[in-house]
């Protein structure tokens, strides 16, 4: 049966200013200015106060947004009922009565995004070519017949950046067939493939980490003979090469001990060929990306914390954010209409003029508050981590959660994540993300509450100095870290180790 009943209900919704903040904080510094030219681009309301151009020169005839032509893009139906109209009226008068007689100065309006101390930077980019044209350069060296160049050419759109060729020659004679109506054995592609091999770097077209190193070491055991090489380095290398070939998952697993035994080998001969080994590329091909791998590095830092006359300082980077305010020209067009209340004709195109002001002027608030509570945010870090970005010392880190910064500066725990997320602060020990100095607490046992870093550093250190030849296993790691007061279970030690990208016993140990 159906009924109605009455109810009431209590919710939050976020502004539209709220949802623009938001978003905004989680904005690095360094698309920061990305964002701030869509806005300039969407809101002609909203300017670049740095402009060097004078306003005068800048406007033409064809982006004068006068009030007629504003009327004419803007225009509405004129059946709208009179009521509605006068009581319009009156809300944009009082609009433009408050927005007016705003005395408030000129700054709550304007964004100084630069300091002192910052730059306009660029980042220099070399001119180079990629790894595919080296590739396609050198293929015109090889003397190739027939429909072999074509095969060529396929081959090496197939070898990725690190230089393997990962896809099946049984593959690339069916991509043959279907690009270009080429029909192909897998013999003639392989056939063309053992040119390709002959390329600078070494290494190039392999399809496996030890086909990889097998080309590179016959290509230099083939330049020793060459130049009549010392029969010893000779030696090592056909030892390498033997290794590679016959023991290969032995080798990769540090099998060390059976090589020793298989091979009847002393231990110094397996070093060496181990440090030939070690010489060769596993990714011929990462020589000509390194350079875009770079520009994909490269941080730019949001916060900058220096040390002053003993005291840290604690400064906003913004050199990529302009400075920002309001067009004059809008403002104008309002006083305008205010000193013209009954001009009917100008309604719609103040009404344009009066979403684009408020659209600028939520916008800068927005930047404006982002500023404030980032800094609010980072401030709070820099006096709760007083300790490291005084000295650098990872072991003085504090155990630091979100919600102890949330409780600190009174803002919401999801506002210091948005805060802490893809942000970086450059200290004078080094470039640090900020959700680095977050980590959970660690008891010791004298009841002594620590961070899980300083656990982790610890860790580093007793591994760094362990021999080699029998490094720890996580027990005695485990043992190790108990002796030194850090109460903690084996498998915590394996995650911690894990995360730090160090591998297990086992795969540490050297000959």
């Amino acid at each position: 049966m159906l009924r109605q009943n009455l109810s009431q209900k209590q919710l939050q919704k976020l502004s539209p200013q709220q949802i623009q903040l938001m978003k905004l904080l989680q904005v690095p510094t360094v698309m920061l200015e990305q964002r701030i030219q869509e806005e300039l681009e969407a809101n002609p309301a909203l300017e670049d106060s740095k402009d060097e151009l004078n306003e005068e020169e800048e406007i033409n005839e064809d982006d004068n947004l006068s009030a007629e032509t504003l009327n004419d893009e803007n225009k509405k139906d004129d059946d709208i009922n009179e009521d509605a109209e006068r009581q319009e009226d009156n809300s944009l008068e009082d609009y433009l009565e408050d927005y007016m007689n705003d005395d408030e100065p000129s700054y709550k309006y304007e964004v100084n995004n630069y300091s002192a101390d910052n730059e306009d930077k660029t980042i220099p980019i070399a001119l180079e070519s990629s790894f595919h044209e080296h590739m396609e350069r050198q293929l015109g060296l090889l003397s190739l017949e027939g429909e072999e160049e074509k095969i060529a050419i396929q081959i090496i759109g197939s070898i990725d950046e690190d230089g393997y060729l990962r896809r099946d020659p049984m593959a690339i004679t069916d991509d043959l067939a279907f690009a270009h109506n080429l029909m192909v054995s897998e013999e003639e592609v392989l056939t063309v493939l053992k040119k390709i091999h002959t390329f600078e770097p070494a290494g190039i077209g392999a399809q496996s980490l030890q086909e990889c190193l097998m080309l590179q070491l016959d290509r230099k055991i083939v330049s020793k003979e060459v130049i009549n090489s010392t029969e010893e380095s000779s030696k090592y290398l056909k030892l390498a090469h033997t290794i590679i070939d016959k023991y290969f998952e032995e080798f990769s697993k540090k099998h060390y001990n059976k090589l020793l035994r298989q091979l009847s080998l002393y231990r110094d001969d397996l070093r060496m060929a181990k440090e030939e080994i070690l010489k060769l590329n596993p990714k011929p091909g990462s020589a000509y990306s390194s350079s875009s791998s770079m520009k994909k590095q490269y941080i730019v830092p949001d916060f900058i914390i220096e040390t002053k006359s003993g005291e840290l300082e604690l400064t906003l980077n913004n050199r990529n954010a302009p400075e920002l305010r309001v067009n004059n020209q809008y403002k104008e067009m309002l006083q305008t209409y205010n000193s013209n209340k009954k001009n009917k004709k100008q309604k719609d195109a103040v009404m344009f003029v009066k979403q684009k002001i408020a659209a600028a002027r939520w916008f800068i608030d927005a930047i404006k508050q982002r500023q404030d509570t980032m800094m609010k945010t980072m401030y709070t870090i820099m006096q709760y981590q007083y300790d490291f970005f005084l000295t650098g010392d990872e072991k003085r880190l504090r155990p630091m959660i979100l919600k102890d910064i949330a409780e600190i500066t009174g803002l919401d725990i999801s506002t210091i994540s948005r805060v802490a997320n893809s942000k970086y602060v450059q200290t004078e020990f080094g470039t640090k993300r900020l959700k680095d100095f977050f980590s959970e607490s660690l008891q010791t046992t004298s009841g002594e509450e620590v961070s899980t870093r300083e656990v982790k550093k610890i860790l580093t250190e007793i591994i760094s100095m362990e021999d080699k030849r029998k490094p720890y296993s996580d027990e005695k790691l485990k043992n190790m870290l108990l002796a030194k007061g850090y109460n903690i279970a084996r498998r915590t030690v394996a995650k911690y180790r894990e995360q730090l990208g160090i591998p297990v016993a086992r795969l540490r140990k050297e000959i």
